[in-house]
């Protein structure tokens, strides 16, 4: 035990220096599929189980709200070790300065198979302490600045999802997180479940990915604070 205690006052605690400085240590990211011209596009397309490739001139494209990460064109297509994967949904981004030093988020499952909740409880551990950037998690609305949305969105959480947003002082933002709350991935729309969190609550922000690591889900916060520019 004590060779522990030693080795880690040693050690002390290591943080990411994101966003000061890019992140390069491995396993941040999963990585993503880039789209470009590729020599069979209707093999990749048929392969793809999510819908998110799709044919266009003698290549693909990728629809980033609906890849779940399942590698089966990794072999075929260029992969991006990145993980700024935000992107502003709506006209209107950023807070403005006065939320700029400290936001309250509300995270709510609206019916996610616990991947992405895995990925934003990261956020709290020393290695990303989303606290030293001014981000907190609250468990009232009527608290929140930012709410995460995971899922989605099941027919039970359509309407606790719209009364915990009225409930959320303005201005206020909504961060969709993960495929399912960006588009319903591979659960929706069906009879259980909607297209993501936009059916039920104005989107602003969208971190795709299936799950999208914590670095993404940490841009994606300070993309809806004003900080960071979305993704392209």
């Amino acid at each position: 035990m004590s060779r522990w205690v030693l080795a880690g006052l040693k050690t002390g605690i290591v943080t990411t220096g994101y966003p000061r400085e890019e992140e390069s240590a491995p396993g941040v990211t999963p990585g993503r599929p880039r789209g470009g011209e590729v020599a069979d596009p209707a093999k990749i397309v048929a392969r793809c189980p999510s819908g998110a490739i799709s044919a266009a001139g003698g290549g693909v494209v990728i629809d980033r709200r609906r890849c779940v990460h399942c590698s089966a064109c990794r072999g075929d297509l260029p992969w991006e070790e990145t993980y700024e994967w935000a992107t502003v949904a709506a006209a209107e981004s950023g807070l403005g300065r006065p939320f700029r030093g400290s936001l309250h988020v509300l995270v709510v499952d609206a019916g996610s198979c616990g991947a992405c909740l895995s990925e934003v409880r990261q956020l709290n551990n020393p290695y990303y302490n989303m606290h030293r950037l001014g981000f907190f998690i609250t468990p009232t609305p009527r608290n929140a600045d930012l709410m995460l949305v995971l899922g989605p969105v099941t027919a039970h959480m359509h309407r606790a999802l719209r009364v915990a947003y009225a409930a959320m002082p303005g201005p206020k933002r909504v961060i969709a997180v993960g495929t399912c709350a960006a588009s319903g991935g591979v659960f929706g729309p069906s009879f259980a479940a909607g297209s993501g969190a936009a059916d039920a609550v104005p989107v602003d922000v969208v971190v795709p990915g299936c799950p999208p690591p914590p670095l993404a889900v940490l841009h994606g916060l300070l993309v809806a604070a004003g900080r960071k520019e979305g993704a392209g």
